[in-house]
Parts: C-alpha cells; structure tokens; sequence
C-alpha cells in the first residue's frame, strides 16, 4: 500500500471531435478508459453539398463532457490533454470572433465541415494546375482539402468573409488555440490538408498559382506559421479561461493535435504484440497498417522513408507518428454503404422485427442468420456468384475518382431474409477487397505490410473483421480498447505532459491489443477469384462509360 501512495495514478485527457458529436475520456498512463462522456452537436446543411457547424456549439460540447469524466478525480492526478477532430475550416476574425462562411451572414455557423462538396470547380482548377505540392496528395487534390474551401470563400464571400478573415484553422488547431491562446498549428494538419511540407514549409508558388496570393502576403500568419509536431506542448498550457470552461487544472499541458482519424492510428498502430505469434514481432512499425473503420474508413501506414503511392494521399512527414512518413489510403462510404444497402432492401422491416424479437443488432442477427444458411460451405462461398463494386460514393483510393459508382451484379427475383443476408455480405466483402486493393497498390510502391490493425465501429462486427483477414490474407490485431481514438488523444497528452519521453514510448505503452483475428489460409483460391471479378467489374464500368459517352 506505501508504494501505491508513493505512485499515485496519473491520468490524461482524451477529447475526440467527430462529424455529430463530441467525446472525451480519462485514460491512465496503461491505455485504460476510466470515464468516458459524449453529446451530441448540430450540423446545418442550408443547400446540398453545404456542411456547416458552429465553433461555439463544438467548444462548448468539449466542456460539458470533459467535466462529466473528471469529475470526482483528484486534479493533481490530471497530466495533460489532447485534442483531435474532423479536418473541418473554421474561420474567425481578426478579435477571434466566429465569422460566417455562408450567403446568410450566419456569424455562428463559421466551420465549413470535412464532408462539405461545395468547391468542386475549385478543386477542379487547382489540380489542373498540376502544381508539384499536389504530388503529396496521391497526384489529385480532394474537395475535402482546405485550399479549395478557402479558394470557394474567396470568391463566393469576398467582402463578407474572405476580407474580413483573421484567422483559418483546421478543427483540431483551433482547439488547442482555444485552450491556449496559441495559434500554433499540428504539423498533422497543414501537412495533410494544407499543402506544409516538413522541410519547404509553405510553398508561396503554390498560393499565388492558385489566386490566394493574400495568404503569401502576411507571411502565412491567417493560416499558421509556427509549426509543432503532435504531442509537443503547446504554449504555457491551460489557460485560466480554458480550464475554468473544462473543468481541468490551470497550466496543465495540452498537446499539438491530430486529426481523427490519425488519432486512431496512434491509438493502435504502436501496440505491444509480443507472444502473439504475428508476422509484426520483432519488425518495424513499418510492417504494420492501422484501418479506422465507421462511416468511412481510413488506411494509415508508416514508412522511415518517403513512399509516394498512386492514388494514396501523402507522404506526409510526422503527420502521425513523429519521425515516420505516412501515407493515407481511404474508403469514403464502408459503415454507411452497409447501412445504406441494408436499410434499403424489401426485406429490412422482417430483420427489424426478428431482430428485436431475438434481443439482438440487426448486423449480430444477419451474421447468425449466414451461419443458418451456409449449410456445409465456409459463410463467405455464399457469394459466389453475387459480386458488389462498393464506390457508392465514388473512389477516394486507389483510383481517386468521385464518379465511380456501385455495382451489383447477381440479382434475382428473391426478396426474403436469405437475399438481404447475401447481399450484406457481398457487400462487407467488397469493403474487403477495396481494402486489398489499396494495400496492393500501397505495396507495390515500396510498403512491406504482413499485419492489419482495426478499430472504429466496424471493428465490433466480427464478420466484417474475418472477411478483412481473409481477403487481405493479414492477421487482424483488434484494439483492447475499443475507443481507440481517445485512447490516441490521450497519447497526445501524455506525450505533453513530459511522462514519456517521446510518442512511440507513449504508444507502446497505452495502447493495448485485444482480439487476434488470423486468416483462413484454407480459403485463399476463392477470395483470389472474387478479387479477380473485383477488378473487372471497375474495368467494365469505364468500358460502359466510353461506350455510352460516344453516342
């Protein structure tokens, strides 16, 4: 017990920002989730393709959960805090005060949302441009990015926004601006979303090529140009303001941020694997690929030195891990591609009601319902003559191309539990061999991959884990924790809190593997086949698009 007194536990706060609400943990320095509290935020779509949130809404949604997990802790036992968010504008004046980025003059509504699609024509022009930055975006710049958004306000809200502007940040900078009052940015941000190079810094070239030479102008100051690494200190840490808000000490240190999804990444990536018997013992974190799987899914993998894949966004140099490249590969609709396939078909109202009846998840009594039906085959054979395309939404990687759409080829007339079930799984298999997909063209630029690390939402559903096993032909490490992005934030604080002495020690030792999922080797000549048809089916797709273009 005296040394339980001597070492009081030390603790650190996690606080995620996702697209519809907002998360915060309390984590010890081994990776537990203590608390953990979440509430939802608002998001307005005044006119289709149009994102917007409010920076006051998200702030105060921070505050309100982050007292919720603290409360009862002993103060002295809280390190740090880190944030990360979607890499969604914010845009405020000159005194930091929100400003609108829409027609309606709503000053409160001042963050253009990762999601939003308003600046196509803009993107468009910026990748004609063919700029040398855009070689570390995969060759294509995304309308998710900010240079289009900013480029959109420009020209859309002159006198309004654009003019008024004092200060652009991602998400994930703005709160710890809030929480400071140091508007340094994460190297994770301008880097990834931004166009920051690690070593060039801001490209004036670039901004000037592409009609925002103001930026150029005040030497970067609107968009940031004191630059740290994710982890390190920011400023004096909390202000008396942020913490009064929080709940939190004042002066403990919050950390530079990341984006979400590379929180996740940090989340799992690092683990400890010893005495699991994976193809990652004893190798570098190199070998390894972390997936964040919900809505839409991420592929985040690490290189000591500079990879530029087709199609993959980066590299990008400590974008999540300090001292690594990163090159991020992406699904733009998995969870919700599933969800949208499901809920969609004749027979949902029938899942629905056997589902509740069975005090089961429609997803946990579908997966039961293939194990009725597959008699004496392996459950993934059901589908061996349905065959899904699953760019519902468009390619985000490896093709990069939004007009890609879904394909379903296998259809009959059936309109029961049997067909939906075969469907959804044709579906979660197509996930899987996009995935294969990436990591196939990830690998044929130089990454050397043997092991799949999952966590978001997907990573409960047992089905979707084993088919991403045997379709990639890769183990699948399962987090301890399921909130794998907090967990990654927390990091952020720990790291801050000077209690590790670098990121890697901090994930080794926080982030904690669960489940091991191996490979039905047994297995491979099906899914080699059905990758086979994966492939032609986007092929036909073009050759249908050319024939129909030349009429």
């Amino acid at each position: 017990m005296d040394s339980k007194k001597q070492t009081p536990v030390k603790y650190y706060v996690g606080i995620d920002v996702g697209s519809a609400s907002v998360r915060a943990a309390l984590v010890d320095g081994f990776g537990t989730v203590v608390a953990h509290a979440d509430q939802p935020i608002q998001i307005w779509e005044p006119q289709p393709d149009h994102y917007e949130q409010s920076s006051a809404d998200i702030w105060a949604a921070c505050c309100s959960v982050t007292k919720k997990v603290v409360c009862g802790v002993d103060a002295s036992q809280i390190r740090g805090v880190g944030f990360d968010a979607t890499c969604s504008l914010v845009v405020v004046d000159k005194q930091f005060q929100p400003l609108a980025v829409n027609c309606e003059g709503q000053n409160y509504r001042n963050v253009i949302m990762w999601m939003d699609h308003r600046a196509v024509s803009q993107v468009e022009h910026i990748n004609a441009t063919q700029h040398r930055v855009l070689s570390y975006v995969g060759g294509v710049m995304s309308v998710e990015m900010q240079p289009p958004k900013l480029l959109w306000l420009k020209e859309n809200l002159q006198e309004s926004c654009w003019e008024k502007a004092g200060y652009f940040f991602d998400l994930p900078d703005f709160l710890s601006w809030k929480a400071t009052g140091v508007t340094a940015r994460s190297l994770c941000t301008v880097v990834c979303k931004w166009t920051y190079t690690s070593d060039g810094g801001w490209d004036d070239s670039f901004w000037k090529m592409i009609g925002l030479e103001d930026l150029v102008k005040d030497k970067y100051e609107k968009i940031g140009n004191h630059v740290l690494s994710p982890g390190e200190s920011v400023g004096k840490g909390l202000t008396p303001e942020a913490a009064k808000d929080l709940g939190l000490p004042e002066g403990i240190a919050v950390a530079a941020s990341l984006i979400d999804a590379h929180a996740g990444g940090l989340g799992v990536i690092g683990a400890d694997v010893k005495g699991h018997n994976l193809p990652c013992e004893n190798q570098p974190i190199t070998a390894r690929v972390a997936m964040i799987c919900g809505t839409s899914s991420c592929h985040m993998g690490v290189s000591e030195t500079p990879i530029f894949v087709p199609g993959v966004w980066g590299p990008y140099f400590s974008a999540m891990v300090p001292g690594l490249w990163l090159n991020e590969g992406g699904q733009s609709a998995t969870g919700k591609l599933i969800d949208h396939v499901v809920q969609g078909h004749v027979a949902f109202p029938e899942l629905q009601s056997k589902a509740a009846a069975s005090a089961h998840s429609i997803y946990t009594y579908l997966n039961s319902h293939l194990d009725l039906i597959k008699k004496s085959l392996p459950v993934g054979f059901l589908t061996v003559d349905l065959h899904v395309w699953p760019d519902f939404h468009g390619n985000r990687s490896p093709l990069t191309d939004l007009t890609l759409k879904g394909m379903v080829v296998g259809l009959t007339l059936s309109r029961g539990l049997d067909e939906l079930a075969l469907i959804y799984l044709a579906t979660i298999q197509a996930i899987a061999l996009g995935t294969r997909h990436i990591l196939e063209t990830m690998q044929a630029a130089g990454h050397h991959i043997n092991t799949l690390f999952l966590c978001g939402g997907l990573s409960k559903n047992p089905l979707f884990v084993q088919m991403h096993a045997d379709i990639t032909g890769k183990p699948v490490v399962l987090s301890k924790e399921v909130e794998s992005v907090l967990v990654g934030a927390a990091i952020l604080g720990a790291c801050a809190s000077g209690d590790f002495v670098s990121i890697q020690e901090a994930m080794a030792k926080m982030g904690k593997i669960g489940r091991v999922v191996q490979p039905n080797h047994q297995h491979k000549r099906f899914y080699d086949k059905k990758y086979e048809v994966f492939l032609k089916l986007v092929e036909h797709q073009r050759e249908y698009r050319s024939i129909m273009n030349s009429f």
